[in-house]
């Protein structure tokens, strides 16, 4: 007897390479999500700008680091690009008309707050992967929702927010081709049970966090990538460890071993981050 659904993850029509070179935007999600990638020493830049939820600002951080990038001379190498999309509110500077991407604690007087339509969700979105696919013809894109709710709208306007951005993210994956990796609903189908979420009963805890990415490593790591994980694995807890003794013999010959096998491994992976 089955007594939750497993949500399908469609399997991409490519796979992460080992210690890949990536670019995360978006949602704190993002950040999670990224953080593991960092974690696990891949060549990962999670968010350059700061975390960004909503289409125009994920479109801001691409314009962003394309122009940042140009201005150093250096090529975009990025292989994956992670999208995560937390709603689909936006804030626009009175003054101006500009969308912003942080308030920075101004007053909330100087503000109007809009709801971009799925029309114009696509429209940013559409704009940023073209950016992505000009400065790199091979780049992949994934697109994900945060299942994160904002109960600040209230949580019926919090769907109706999610709504918009899965109808948006759907459109893109049927007229860009870009991957959807189905966070949203794992979270909401799989894990609907509240010990799967933080304090606040909105963010999801860390075994959460944890079991996503775990799906998310099945289907889009390559078998060289996952060979990898196995290897680093024990290197990343020796050198987690914290010793009662840290001065003592035994601890330094521990990590001299741990030290030659990391330098080892990172022979065997050139594009390992130190």
């Amino acid at each position: 007897m089955e007594f939750r659904t497993i949500v399908d993850v469609a399997l991409p029509d490519f796979r992460i390479a080992p210690c890949e070179e990536m670019l995360f935007v978006g949602s704190c999600f993002a950040d999670s999500i990224g953080r593991r990638f960092a974690e696990d020493k891949f060549a990962v830049t999670v968010n350059p700008y700061g975390v960004m939820y909503n289409p125009a600002s994920v479109l801001h951080t691409v314009e962003r680091w394309m122009a940042e990038l140009d201005a150093q001379g250096k090529a975009f190498s990025a292989s994956t690009v992670f999208m995560t999309l937390g709603t689909n509110h936006v804030y626009r500077l009175k003054e101006t008309g500009e969308i912003v991407d942080n308030c920075q604690k101004r007053p909330q007087s100087l503000f109007t707050e809009e709801e971009l339509s799925v029309s114009e969700c696509f429209d940013y979105l559409a704009k940023a992967v073209r950016l992505l696919r000009e400065k790199n013809p091979e780049v992949r894109v994934v697109m994900t929702v945060s299942p994160i709710r904002y109960r600040k709208y209230g949580f019926h306007e919090s769907q109706l927010s999610k709504a918009t951005l899965l109808l948006a993210v759907h459109q893109m994956v049927q007229t860009l081709g870009v991957n959807y990796f189905p966070a949203y609903e794992i979270v909401n189908d799989e894990l609907r049970d509240y010990r799967f979420y933080q304090a606040d009963m909105l963010h999801p805890s860390d075994q959460a966090v944890e079991y996503i990415w775990q799906r998310f490593a099945e289907a889009y790591l390559s078998d060289e990538a996952k060979k990898f994980l196995e290897e680093w694995r024990p290197l990343k807890a020796a050198l987690a460890h914290r010793p009662f003794q840290p001065d003592s013999d035994e601890y330094r010959a521990f990590m001299e071993k741990t030290m030659l096998k990391t330098a080892a491994l990172r022979k065997k992976y050139p594009n390992m981050t130190i």
